[in-house]
């Protein structure tokens, strides 16, 4: 893998001089191309290409309108060295005002982005030693102190490109992939191992991976959800995998999105037809009908993505008819948990695809939208901090939630973010915070 660049890059328009720094993990165009093609339909089931695809569309769409992000149509100016000064008194890229100049002269000081290319960053790991980004074109390590990197994909280690999350399972650094399985790396002796279906995985597409306080390790995949018992990955006898059928419905639909251990002990799963638990060898499930997401009438005229998937996948046309969402004509679907995340009182907190962010307390559900402060119903990420604020990514920009649930603040790219399209979010010991978008990542050294 040949790494093209890195560096402070200044963008201009002629007349308006406009300057944002930007370090930038960047790759040749052969790679772009290499990369790009393990989103193509002929390495995707056809349904779940279609469903990609509307994820990168949005994220195009929210990547045309962000202010902090260079338009095809913009001039960039000469590549500056590490270390330059920027001028003083620079203007935002669309905005003129002087309010808005002055915010982004401030908050500059207090951010840096990296910069991906056309890639999405799904997943963003804090380790003893690295960050590592997860994007839909390999895997990136990333050393701050050295500020040296490393991007993983089919040419060493991983067997698909596109990358969905990644974690620490044990001592070994977790990547799900799209289409090559799970993939381990010792990150000491840089030995990788592959996990797919011929050693037990429900299936090639990991959307996520968790290892429990009693040791066991899930996987979640697009054919159900995988529970190795003891976390013994190398002994076939302890892997096992849960469906719809057969767990006679306990899993409520077979594409399982996020994995969240509760407050007792119990498996918490998002999934694309509502949320499951595991209890004691039990299952049970809530979608819509039981109070999961907002009614569409409610959020029908705040959802800004009007493009129905039904109309371009076989799979969505199926499953609106299966949910009873045949009146809906749009990007939303209630039962669609796409984030999941367990505060420290042990509610669950379901992000949903333009339902809104639910919270279930065991019994009852109640729904955050756009009228109660939300910047967008469409909800990629969540995160708990150690304070137990809650952080949503949305659509629309960064959402968190006061540890008392009384307050929530609105963050975009105007305090920092790369795009206000946000797909994960990493928060280091010493308080650094990493929040991937569409294109990039931002460091944020504090959102307040």
């Amino acid at each position: 893998m040949n790494i093209g660049w890195k560096g402070v890059t200044i963008l201009s328009t002629g007349v308006l001089a406009t300057v944002v720094a930007i370090y930038q993990f960047g790759f040749n165009n052969q790679e772009s191309q290499n990369n790009n093609a393990s989103l193509n339909s002929n390495h995707v089931p056809s349904d779940q290409s279609s469903q990609i695809q509307q994820l990168e569309q949005i994220e195009n769409n929210a990547l045309k309108k962000s202010p902090l992000i260079p338009q095809a149509a913009i001039p960039r100016a000469p590549k500056l060295a590490p270390g330059t000064v920027l001028p003083e008194g620079h203007r935002a890229l669309n905005d003129l005002s002087p309010s808005h100049v002055a915010e982004f002269k401030a908050s500059r000081k207090n951010f840096t982005h990296f910069q991906i290319g056309n890639r999405n960053v799904k997943s963003i790991y804090t380790s003893d030693n690295a960050i590592w980004v997860g994007t839909s074109g390999g895997a990136i390590r990333y050393e701050p102190k050295t500020d040296d990197y490393q991007l993983f994909n089919v040419r060493n280690g991983l067997l698909a490109n596109g990358v969905f999350n990644i974690t620490q399972i044990g001592h070994r650094i977790a990547i799900g992939t799209y289409g090559g399985g799970l993939a381990m790396l010792d990150d000491k002796t840089k030995q990788w191992q592959i996990y797919n279906v011929p050693e037990g995985l429900g299936d090639a597409f990991v959307y996520g991976t968790l290892q429990m306080k009693n040791g066991d390790v899930w996987i979640a995949t697009w054919t159900g959800a995988n529970r190795i018992r003891g976390g013994n990955l190398d002994n076939p006898d302890s892997w096992e995998v849960f469906t719809v059928e057969n767990t006679n419905g306990g899993v409520p639909n077979d594409w399982v999105y996020a994995l969240a251990e509760g407050k007792n002990g119990e498996l918490w799963m998002a999934t694309e037809g509502g949320l499951a638990r595991y209890h004691n060898e039990k299952w049970q499930n809530w979608k819509h009908a039981d109070g999961l997401g907002a009614p569409y009438e409610k959020v029908k005229e705040q959802n800004q993505f009007k493009n129905d998937p039904a109309k371009f996948s076989s799979h969505h046309a199926k499953q609106k008819i299966q949910q009873g969402l045949q009146n809906v004509d749009g990007a939303y679907n209630p039962n669609y948990i796409i984030a999941l995340a367990v505060d420290q009182q042990g509610y669950v907190w379901a992000g949903t695809w333009g339902g809104g962010l639910s919270r279930f307390d065991g019994t009852n559900w109640k729904t955050y939208t756009v009228s109660d402060g939300l910047p967008a119903n469409h909800i990629f990420m969540l995160h708990v901090d150690k304070d137990n604020n809650l952080w949503a990514g949305t659509s629309k920009g960064l959402a968190r939630f006061s540890s008392s649930r009384n307050q929530i603040k609105i963050f975009n790219t105007s305090h920092g973010l790369f795009s206000d399209t946000v797909f994960s979010m990493a928060i280091q010991d010493n308080g650094t915070y990493w929040i991937g978008s569409f294109g990039g990542v931002a460091k944020i050294k504090e959102l307040n």
